[in-house]
């Protein structure tokens, strides 16, 4: 239970695209503090098992909580999708993850009840998001992009070769009956940075779920429902941030920096135990 007037809200992603989500948050929960956990030194997390990502998580999870965290965001789809239950389970405060606030978004958004969801092969592999949907009673085409996110590391989130290759994707999620797809979920964390490119070049019909602004969404409604409210001058107060890296805190704040939108100081340098 959050009790404090400033709740702590800890965020935790196996590299950098979870930064995408701590932005949102900062837009909607600026009445919170924030630690981030950036597990760098073990990414990517889509290669391993999902024992080996609930382990990860598991650790990140409690530091986290240990950095005084009342709140637990999930914002990495593969450990959301491998180990949300686990880490549930074992964490001593309230935990959100990305996939059903994505979920959700998507089935209040679509009219005709189709949906396409993009994301990393691990993701999609996971099926967690179909999953998700089909409970609430839409139709889901996966689309695992493997090659956005290092085009998104490379920084050419506006490069004609980052176009031409999400139009090959798209041209084959939008086919085989869901070419009148009316939703379009983003599920990965970099993909936000991709939002003008995506919406260049998805259909004109499709709407998108950026699931980093839903999840944030979700976090809010979560605290403002243990919160009294806050009045307008408690809102402006500047949210302390702190961050945690596994591995190089100069190539965290350096790549970090283009995912949060703005510089970032302070980075600590952290070895979990095997």
């Amino acid at each position: 239970m959050i009790t404090t007037r400033r709740p702590t809200i800890g965020v935790f992603d196996s590299g950098f695209g979870g930064l995408t989500v701590l932005k949102a948050l900062l837009e909607v929960v600026p009445e919170a503090d924030y630690v981030y956990f950036g597990d760098t030194a073990r990414l990517p997390y889509g290669s391993k098992s999902a024992e080996t990502v609930a382990r990860y998580a598991l650790q990140a999870s409690r530091h986290l909580e240990q950095n005084r965290a009342e709140l637990l965001v999930i914002a990495c789809n593969t450990a959301t999708a491998l180990a949300l239950d686990r880490i549930t389970q074992a964490a001593n405060v309230p935990v959100v993850g990305v996939v059903e606030p994505g979920a959700e978004a998507a089935a209040a958004m679509s009219k005709n009840k189709r949906v396409v969801v993009i994301g990393t092969e691990a993701t999609i592999s996971s099926h967690a998001y179909r999953k998700a949907i089909t409970e609430r009673g839409l139709e889901v085409r996966e689309k695992a992009c493997p090659l956005l996110v290092p085009l998104v590391e490379e920084g050419w989130v506006d490069h004609p070769v980052t176009e031409q290759v999400a139009r090959i994707y798209f041209n084959e999620a939008f086919s085989g009956g869901f070419e009148d797809a009316d939703v379009l979920v983003l599920g990965c964390t970099h993909y936000p940075l991709l939002k003008p490119l995506l919406r260049r070049v998805a259909p004109d019909h499709a709407s998108i779920v950026d699931s980093a602004e839903s999840t944030a969404a979700a976090v809010a409604r979560q605290i403002r429902q243990l919160l009294p409210p806050s009045n307008n001058e408690e809102r402006r107060i500047t949210p302390r941030l702190r961050f945690f890296a596994t591995d190089s805190v100069e190539k965290f704040r350096r790549l970090g920096e283009r995912f949060l939108g703005h510089t970032i100081d302070g980075v600590e340098h952290v070895d979990l135990k095997e």
